[in-house]
């Protein structure tokens, strides 16, 4: 199962990514919902939100080793919460399918803008950064859930 949502995930921001593009050059925009979402196509050499710019080699390496880290947790404890399961395997598929941009590109490709006309704007992001971001808190849930019932 966990192979599975892997490469789902990977599937599905590769082919994302690549389809923009192929569709858009660089700061181009395509509206989706009028004054609400949009495809922007943005090169991001950096970390969430943009921190971490320009740190390509510390970006891929905490990424490395974080996978891993997932990785050896999954086959060393063999967790039997499905819920871990899943959500690990969200968070790993995010961050390999970014890992993989940083590795061909140089940068990640973003585009999903969502924004409330020309008022505001949230940071941009892509397929990956939706996986890493609902696994890890579909991790958190649970995690509390389980501290919570723990006690």
């Amino acid at each position: 199962m966990e192979i599975f949502i892997i490469l789902l995930g990977i599937a599905a921001d590769r082919l994302t990514k690549v389809w923009i593009i192929q569709n858009l050059s660089e700061n181009s925009h395509m509206d989706v919902v009028s004054n609400l979402v949009s495809f922007l196509y943005i090169k991001n050499k950096g970390a969430a939100f943009g921190i971490l710019q320009n740190k390509l080699y510390l970006l891929a390496a905490i990424t490395i080793v974080v996978i891993i880290g997932m990785i050896y947790y999954i086959f060393k404890f063999k967790p039997q919460s499905k819920i871990i399961k899943i959500s690990l395997s969200l968070i790993i598929s995010g961050a390999l399918g970014n890992l993989i941009d940083r590795i061909l590109y140089k940068y990640v490709v973003d585009f999903i803008a969502f924004h409330i006309g020309d008022i505001y704007y949230f940071p941009i992001f892509n397929i990956a950064d939706i996986l890493v971001v609902t696994g890890t808190i579909v991790l958190a849930f649970y995690l509390l859930k389980e501290e919570k019932y723990e006690n």
